[in-house]
């Protein structure tokens, strides 16, 4: 059964977003696959990372057991929903998967939420940073609940079951991570961008991101998805402040109604614009860089090159 920690603010630690370190790396694991490929290497470790978080999970529901469940989800969904046959247990591990992200999301949004509210440096002559705050500790108890009833041992034992079966089905023979990220990439030219167009954006950066991982220490590889992190964060960023000020107008009403509400419209207001103009950079720099990789012509295989080498060395000699 899943610990529910009461929201009381001594025995509750809220932190701030992205406190976890969520990038693969190549040797983050105790059995390293060594006559694997680096893609099916990287996608063994994606499924070992998911099997313990599911683990850490089902212990307690600290914020960064939720953190990491939720980004660990999203990878394997990721690998499972581009890689993986169409098959009934497919089906039903992307929605037993889909279903408790989404739940464990809400819980780590609260978690976001309530730091951001709590450094909060606004007059609160009115009160409502107050309310607000427990409004969302009330929410987070409620969820909390929720994210235990839904993660019972049987759910968590299926799903680990399910995950072992996409774990081997998974097919990277001839996959290039690095060109099918860039065809994940968003395309934010093609319409304006809004809050909601910002928010999918995010998601199919995020898509992309985790596909690029798997081609592990490749340096066109880090690029990409440094390049992807910097603006998912700028992104995040936007997105708890956007969510925090909706909360507050749906209770407090507009910005001349509410002086909390208007400090998270202008907050809300700047974090758009830096979410917005990072990832635009990020998609457009990205996508000439990959066009300029496709312009190139491809290298031989090292072996090849070597032989060619010789072989050139070779005829000199003789002439």
């Amino acid at each position: 059964m899943l610990q529910w920690f009461p929201q009381s603010r001594a025995l509750f630690v809220y932190s701030p977003r992205l406190p976890v370190s969520d990038g693969m790396q190549s040797n983050g694991s105790s059995n390293n696959y060594l006559h694997l490929t680096v893609p099916q290497n990287q996608s063994r470790l994606v499924f070992e990372r998911m099997a313990r978080g599911i683990g850490r999970l089902s212990k307690s529901l600290t914020p960064e057991n939720v953190h990491r469940f939720r980004t660990n989800s999203r990878r394997v969904e990721a690998l499972i929903e581009n890689l993986a046959p169409e098959t009934r247990n497919k089906k039903k591990v992307l929605k037993l998967v889909s279903k408790l992200r989404k739940r464990a999301g809400k819980l780590r949004d609260l978690d976001v939420q309530i730091a951001l509210l709590k450094n909060l440096k606004v007059p609160d002559r009115q009160n409502h940073r107050a309310q607000l705050l427990e409004v969302l500790e009330e929410e987070h108890a409620r969820r909390s609940r929720k994210l235990t009833k839904a993660a019972d041992s049987s759910t968590l034992q299926e799903l680990r079951k399910r995950l072992r079966r996409e774990r081997d089905a998974i097919q990277l023979k001839g996959v290039d991570p690095l060109r099918l990220a860039a065809s994940s990439l968003p395309k934010p030219g093609q319409v304006p961008l809004t809050e909601k167009t910002l928010h999918s954006f995010r998601i199919a950066a995020k898509h992309a991101r985790y596909l690029a991982e798997l081609a592990g220490e490749n340096p066109a590889a880090k690029v990409f998805v440094n390049e992807l992190k910097r603006a998912q964060d700028a992104a995040g960023e936007w997105h708890d402040a956007v969510k925090l000020k909706q909360r507050a107008e749906k209770r407090f009403g507009s910005a001349s109604d509410s002086a909390l509400v208007s400090v998270l419209q202008n907050i809300s207001r700047a974090r758009f614009r830096a979410a917005s103009n990072a990832l635009m950079t990020a998609v457009a720099t990205l996508s000439r860089e990959q066009h300029s990789r496709e312009k190139q012509p491809a290298k031989p295989p090292t072996h090849i090159q070597q032989e060619v080498t010789a072989g050139t060395a070779r005829s000199r000699a003789v002439a």
